[in-house]
C-alpha cells in the first residue's frame, strides 16, 4: 500500500492515540531506568495485564509464578496493549501483553523492550461482527458506517488492512477510538454499526451480530498475520534472564496443559474459572474463546516461524509488515529496516519441552 492511501482524517485520528507513548518514549531516560532497577533490587515485577483470554491466567491466580521464581510480582490490567507499552516505557511496569500492532509501534518509537514469548497466534479469535439489522453483509459493506475498534491494536490493523483488500477507503469509514469494554457499552447502546475485537466483548456482541470476517482468514488472504505476545523492559530482562526463563516455563506448561486436556477446560474447572476472573468473560464462553487460537510449543517458538531466524523470523516480518502498514497511515513516522533487535529467542531456545 502506497502512503497516498493514508486519510489525513484518519491518520491525524491515529497519531492523537499515540501521542501519550511518544511522551512516555522521551521521559523512560529519566524515570523508567530508574524504576526498573528499583525493582530488580527488591526482586519484584510488575506484570501489566490486559483481558486476553488465555491459559495462563490459571497460574496466574494460583500464584504459579510467584512459586516458580521467588519473585513478588504485581499484576496490573490494562484496556490496550498500547497502554501496556506506555506502561513498560515508564517504568511502570517490567512485563506486559500486547498485541504485535502496539509492538511495533512501540519498537518503532524507540520503547527500549524485547519480544520473548508468544501468547497467542491471534487466528480467529478476533473477528469483525456487524450489527443484526445494520445491513452490513461484508467488509464493502462498511462504507459509511461506524466502526468501533481499539486504535493501534491488532484488531486495529486488520480492519485497515480489511478494508484495504475490499478496496475501500478508511475515510469513507466512520472508524471510532474504543477500548474493549467501551464497545461492549456502545454495541449495546446501538451508536456502532460494527466491531472488529476479541473475547470477552466478541462473545457478547456475536449474540445479536454476525461474523463477517476473522483476522485469520485476513491472514491467509493478505500474508498480513497477528498475534499477542510477552514483552519485557530490556534493562530488566537483562538484569533477570533467571527470572524470565523461570516464568517461560510457566508460560509453557500453562499452554501444554491445555493443548494435552483442553476438554477438561469446561466452565466449571478450575482452570476456566481463573481465566474468566481475569478476563471478565463468562465462563460459559471460555472453553469456545480458547478454541479460537493457536498456542505455539516452545519448539514452534524458537524456530523461524516466530521467534527464531532473525530478521527472517515470522514475528520480526509480522511487525515490519505491521509497522509499514501504520506508517502508510501516518500512525508511525519511523520503520525500522530489522525488527530481530526487538526480539529475545534466548528463553524459549532452553524452555523445557513441553
Amino acid at each position: 500500500m502506497t502512503p497516498a492511501f493514508a486519510s489525513s482524517r484518519f491518520a491525524r485520528r491515529v497519531v492523537a492515540s499515540l501521542a501519550s507513548l511518544a511522551v512516555a518514549v522521551a521521559l523512560v531516560a529519566t524515570f523508567g531506568a530508574g524504576a526498573a532497577h528499583a525493582a530488580d533490587a527488591r526482586r519484584e515485577v510488575v506484570i501489566a495485564c490486559q483481558d486476553l483470554v488465555l491459559p495462563w491466567r490459571y497460574a496466574q491466580a494460583t500464584g504459579l509464578v510467584e512459586k516458580a521464581t521467588g519473585y513478588k510480582v504485581t499484576y496490573r490490567k490494562f484496556a490496550s496493549g498500547a497502554e501496556v507499552i506506555r506502561a513498560l516505557a515508564s517504568g511502570s511496569a517490567q512485563l506486559g501483553e500486547a498485541g504485535s500492532s502496539p509492538i511495533a509501534a512501540g519498537l518503532s518509537q524507540g520503547v527500549d523492550i524485547s519480544l520473548f514469548w508468544i501468547l497467542d497466534n491471534i487466528n480467529d479469535a478476533e473477528a469483525l461482527v456487524a450489527r443484526d439489522g445494520s445491513g452490513i453483509t461484508s467488509v464493502a459493506g462498511l462504507k459509511g458506517k461506524t466502526v468501533g475498534v481499539p486504535f493501534v491494536s491488532t484488531s486495529h490493523f486488520h480492519t485497515l488492512v480489511a478494508l484495504e483488500h475490499a478496496g475501500v477507503h478508511p475515510a469513507d469509514v466512520k472508524i471510532v477510538n474504543l477500548r474493549p469494554p467501551e464497545v461492549a457499552a456502545a454495541w449495546q447502546r446501538g451508536d456502532i454499526d460494527a466491531t472488529w475485537i476479541w473475547d470477552p466483548v466478541l462473545a457478547q456482541v456475536k449474540k445479536n451480530g454476525r461474523v463477517l470476517i476473522t483476522s485469520g482468514q485476513v491472514a491467509k488472504a493478505t500474508g498480513k498475520a497477528t498475534f499477542d505476545g510477552f514483552v519485557a523492559d530490556r534493562r530488566f530482562a537483562k538484569d533477570n534472564a533467571d527470572f524470565i526463563a523461570k516464568f517461560v516455563s510457566v508460560l509453557a506448561a500453562a499452554d501444554a496443559d491445555y493443548r494435552a486436556h483442553g476438554a477438561a477446560w469446561t466452565a466449571a474447572s478450575p482452570q476456566v474459572a481463573a481465566v474468566a476472573k481475569a478476563s471478565g468473560a463468562n465462563p460459559q464462553d471460555v472453553p469456545a474463546s480458547l478454541a479460537l487460537y493457536a498456542f505455539p510449543t516452545p519448539a514452534e517458538q524458537a524456530s523461524k516461524a516466530w521467534l527464531g531466524g532473525g530478521a527472517q523470523s515470522g514475528a520480526a516480518q509480522s511487525l515490519l509488515a505491521t509497522a509499514t502498514f501504520l506508517k502508510a497511515q501516518g500512525a508511525i513516522q519511523n520503520v525500522l529496516p530489522d525488527y530481530s533487535a526487538g526480539i529475545d529467542p534466548q528463553f524459549v531456545q532452553r524452555a523445557p519441552a513441553h
